[in-house]
């Protein structure tokens, strides 16, 4: 009986299309099948090398680039981080918009963009499962595991570019909330600004927090009905924080309905007894500025779930 081929170390010459990819997204798709934790653990010990130097996870790849990748048993890798059939066709039934540069999900409540930090897959991993003769798809931004609505796919590198351009430059994309927030929400209240200062526990949780060496942070609010239990708002945060709009909700007053990080625990259980135990933050409204030029912006709405709606609904009844 033939013995398998035993593993040897791989150099690989990273492309047009790889260039201002992160090394770690990188490894990622070209060793499908390595566990995440395992390619962490290779960069933690200077397994891979960079033109010939030691490298971290976010550093960011340039065409010529040369890396070294040791002796990986691909076909030793866990199955069980294979994403369920299940899992699967949620992924693919929550794609609303397709064409040959990006994919827009209306990604699901409880749904993490990403494995990591103890959840073995998450949309991207499901899209890659989906798809895995796509050379490249990358995420263009995240969104909270807890919250819903439009989360934008790159497949081509220069759409990523482009897209990461304007979110960091804010020329032309929009991207709008809907949320619901315990409490009356001041309808004179237009805008909340604060610096946001972010730290990783131990656990590899994220946290935010308002502190004078943060990074400033704003965030746009429209009142669009409400009472003095519920406000239903429409926020557009104009800075990219981490859980900003979430912590601009909390330190206004009036923290988002079923946040587990910022929110009000008594408040929630009594909207659990309701019925409605996700949190209520939905990102309903995407404008994506021109690709290409004389093409025009793209707009898409992402319908929120069944239970976002019942809440909705029920506010609007008793105002």
């Amino acid at each position: 009986m033939t013995e398998p081929e035993k593993p040897s170390v791989q150099f690989v010459e990273v492309d047009s299309e790889s260039s201002g990819q992160r090394v770690d997204n990188y490894l990622f798709r070209i060793l499908k099948g390595v566990p995440r934790s395992h390619i962490y653990k290779l960069l933690r010990r200077g397994e891979v090398r960079l033109n010939g130097g030691r490298i971290k996870a976010h550093r960011k790849l340039v065409e010529g680039d040369r890396l070294r990748l040791p002796p990986i048993r691909i076909s030793a890798a866990d199955e069980s981080g294979r994403p369920s059939d299940g899992f699967l066709k949620i992924i693919e039934k929550s794609i609303i918009y397709e064409d040959n540069r990006i994919l827009i999900l209306n990604k699901p409540a409880g749904i993490a963009v990403h494995g990591g930090s103890g959840v073995s897959v998450g949309v991207i991993e499901g899209l890659r499962a989906l798809r895995p003769t796509e050379k490249m798809l990358e995420l263009v931004h995240r969104l909270d595991r807890e919250t819903s609505g439009c989360l934008m796919i790159a497949r081509r590198r220069s759409a990523l570019r482009t897209l990461q351009q304007a979110l960091r430059e804010k020329t032309g994309l929009v991207k709008q909330y809907q949320v619901i927030v315990h409490g009356a929400w001041p309808r004179r209240k237009k805008q909340v600004e604060a610096p946001l200062r972010k730290n990783t526990l131990k656990s590899g949780e994220r946290i935010s927090r308002v502190a004078k060496d943060g990074k400033p942070s704003l965030t746009t609010f429209e009142w669009q009905a409400g009472s003095d239990d519920y406000s239903i708002l429409r926020a557009s945060p104009i800075t990219g924080r981490t859980h900003q709009i979430r912590v601009h909700c909390a330190i206004s007053g009036c923290p988002v309905v079923g946040d587990p990080k910022y929110g009000n625990a008594s408040a929630d259980e009594k909207a659990r007894g309701q019925g409605f135990t996700r949190m209520m933050l939905h990102a309903g409204r995407l404008v994506i500025p021109s690709l290409a030029p004389g093409e025009e912006p793209i707009e898409i709405e992402a319908e929120a779930d069944q239970q976002f709606q019942d809440m909705v609904n029920a506010i609007l009844i008793k105002q």
